[in-house]
Protein backbone atom coordinates (compact mmCIF):
# COMPACT_ATOMS: atom_id res chain seq x y z
CA UNK A 1 0.00 0.00 0.00
CA UNK A 2 2.79 2.32 0.95
CA UNK A 3 4.38 2.03 -2.79
CA UNK A 4 0.50 2.98 -4.25
CA UNK A 5 0.18 5.88 -1.76
CA UNK A 6 4.09 7.31 -2.77
CA UNK A 7 2.74 6.73 -6.91
CA UNK A 8 -0.54 9.07 -6.16
CA UNK A 9 1.28 11.71 -4.28
CA UNK A 10 3.53 11.57 -6.96
CA UNK A 11 0.98 12.06 -9.78
CA UNK A 12 -2.08 14.17 -8.04
CA UNK A 13 -5.14 14.92 -10.31
CA UNK A 14 -5.06 18.85 -10.73
CA UNK A 15 -7.88 19.57 -8.54
CA UNK A 16 -5.96 17.69 -5.56
CA UNK A 17 -3.00 19.76 -6.55
CA UNK A 18 -4.87 22.68 -6.42
CA UNK A 19 -6.51 21.82 -2.80
CA UNK A 20 -2.84 21.28 -1.46
CA UNK A 21 -1.57 24.57 -2.38
CA UNK A 22 -4.16 25.55 0.07
CA UNK A 23 -3.59 23.26 2.76
CA UNK A 24 0.21 22.44 2.55
CA UNK A 25 2.45 23.90 5.47
CA UNK A 26 -0.27 24.31 7.89
CA UNK A 27 -2.04 27.27 5.96
CA UNK A 28 -4.98 26.95 6.56
CA UNK A 29 -5.52 28.14 10.18
CA UNK A 30 -2.46 26.18 11.35
CA UNK A 31 -3.46 22.50 10.77
CA UNK A 32 -1.61 20.19 9.64
CA UNK A 33 -2.85 17.94 6.87
CA UNK A 34 -1.30 14.97 5.09
CA UNK A 35 -1.87 14.02 1.65
CA UNK A 36 -2.69 10.07 0.87
CA UNK A 37 -2.87 9.11 3.94
CA UNK A 38 -3.67 5.45 5.22
CA UNK A 39 -6.33 4.70 7.52
CA UNK A 40 -6.59 0.91 7.72
CA UNK A 41 -7.49 -0.35 4.23
CA UNK A 42 -8.47 3.17 3.05
CA UNK A 43 -6.02 6.33 1.56
CA UNK A 44 -7.38 9.31 1.76
CA UNK A 45 -7.31 12.16 -0.23
CA UNK A 46 -6.38 14.68 2.31
CA UNK A 47 -6.22 14.12 6.34
CA UNK A 48 -5.98 16.66 9.70
CA UNK A 49 -5.17 14.44 12.61
CA UNK A 50 -5.92 17.17 15.06
CA UNK A 51 -9.39 17.79 13.69
CA UNK A 52 -9.80 13.69 12.56
CA UNK A 53 -10.81 14.99 9.45
CA UNK A 54 -10.74 13.20 5.89
CA UNK A 55 -11.07 15.15 2.40
CA UNK A 56 -11.98 13.84 -0.86
CA UNK A 57 -12.30 14.82 -4.10
CA UNK A 58 -14.55 13.11 -6.09
CA UNK A 59 -13.91 13.24 -10.16
CA UNK A 60 -16.84 11.53 -12.02
CA UNK A 61 -15.94 8.14 -11.41
CA UNK A 62 -17.34 8.67 -8.04
CA UNK A 63 -21.29 9.01 -9.94
CA UNK A 64 -21.81 5.75 -10.80
CA UNK A 65 -24.08 3.54 -8.53
CA UNK A 66 -20.94 1.36 -7.64
CA UNK A 67 -18.52 3.59 -6.24
CA UNK A 68 -21.78 5.50 -4.63
CA UNK A 69 -21.92 2.55 -2.60
CA UNK A 70 -18.50 2.12 -1.88
CA UNK A 71 -17.72 5.50 -0.83
CA UNK A 72 -20.68 5.40 1.76
CA UNK A 73 -19.44 2.17 3.10
CA UNK A 74 -16.01 3.94 3.31
CA UNK A 75 -17.04 6.94 4.97
CA UNK A 76 -18.71 5.07 7.82
CA UNK A 77 -15.99 2.72 8.23
CA UNK A 78 -14.28 6.43 8.70
CA UNK A 79 -16.93 7.21 10.98
CA UNK A 80 -16.10 4.36 13.67
CA UNK A 81 -13.10 5.83 14.00
CA UNK A 82 -14.81 9.35 14.45
CA UNK A 83 -13.06 10.61 11.54
CA UNK A 84 -15.29 13.14 9.92
CA UNK A 85 -15.45 12.78 5.52
CA UNK A 86 -16.05 16.34 3.51
CA UNK A 87 -16.63 15.50 0.03
CA UNK A 88 -15.73 18.03 -3.11
CA UNK A 89 -16.36 17.20 -6.70
CA UNK A 90 -13.54 18.57 -8.83
CA UNK A 91 -16.08 21.32 -9.71
CA UNK A 92 -16.41 23.09 -6.83
CA UNK A 93 -12.66 22.97 -6.22
CA UNK A 94 -12.29 24.31 -9.69
CA UNK A 95 -14.75 26.97 -9.72
CA UNK A 96 -15.36 28.08 -5.80
CA UNK A 97 -12.12 26.66 -3.91
CA UNK A 98 -13.03 30.01 -1.52
CA UNK A 99 -16.15 28.16 -0.39
CA UNK A 100 -14.57 24.79 -0.06
CA UNK A 101 -11.67 26.07 2.99
CA UNK A 102 -14.47 27.46 4.31
CA UNK A 103 -16.71 24.27 4.33
CA UNK A 104 -13.36 23.13 5.64
CA UNK A 105 -12.64 25.49 8.50
CA UNK A 106 -16.03 25.06 9.45
CA UNK A 107 -15.16 21.53 11.13
CA UNK A 108 -12.51 22.88 12.96
CA UNK A 109 -12.91 22.67 16.86
CA UNK A 110 -11.13 25.97 17.45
Amino acid sequence: MEEFRRELRKFPTRFETLLWERLRSSQLEGRKFRRQHSVGIYILDFYCPAEKLCIEIDGYVHCNTDAIIHDTERDHALSQLMIKTLRFANAEIETDIEEVLRRIREQFKD
